[in-house]
C-alpha cells in the first residue's frame, strides 16, 4: 500500500490566490477552477468581466486534467492531429488547453483549469497557481 498526499484547504486557497494574482497582473478576465484527483470541484472563481461560459469550461478542463492524469492540451493536440474519436471519450469534456494536473511524487493530487483568454495564457495562470504550493 502506498501513501499519497492530498490537497488541503490551505493548498486550494494558495493555488487560487496565486492564479488570481497572475490573471490580474495581466488584466485577464478568467474563471479559475480547482478539482481533486477524482475531478470533483473544490474551488471556482469567476473574475470580474469573465464570460459566463468560462464558468463551465474551466471546471471541465480541470476535470479532464485530473482524471486523465495529463494536461488537457494533450487531448486537444490528439484531436487536432486527426484522432477525433477522443471527442467520444466518456466524462472528458474539457478537451482544450488550460487544464493542468497538480502532481507530487508522481501522484496526481488534482488539477487547475482556467478559461477566458488564449489557451496558452489559461495554462500559464494554472501553472502559476500550482507553483504557489511548490509543485
Amino acid at each position: 500500500m502506498k501513501t499519497k498526499s492530498i490537497l488541503e484547504a490551505s493548498d486550494i486557497k494558495a493555488i487560487g490566490a496565486a492564479a488570481e494574482a497572475e490573471a490580474l497582473k495581466n488584466n485577464w478576465a478568467v474563471t479559475i477552477a480547482i478539482v481533486d484527483d477524482g475531478g470533483h470541484l473544490l474551488w471556482l472563481q469567476r473574475l470580474d468581466g469573465a464570460a459566463p461560459i468560462s464558468a463551465h469550461i474551466a471546471p471541465a478542463k480541470a476535470h479532464t486534467a485530473a482524471v486523465g492524469r495529463r494536461e488537457s492540451k494533450m487531448y486537444e493536440d490528439m484531436i487536432n492531429a486527426g484522432r477525433v474519436s477522443f471527442l467520444s471519450a466518456p466524462d472528458l469534456k474539457g478537451l482544450l488547453e488550460g487544464g493542468v494536473p497538480i502532481v507530487k511524487d508522481g501522484q496526481v493530487l488534482g488539477a487547475v483549469g482556467v478559461s477566458g483568454v488564449k489557451s496558452t495564457e489559461d495554462a500559464q495562470i494554472a501553472r502559476a497557481g500550482i507553483a504557489a504550493i511548490g509543485l
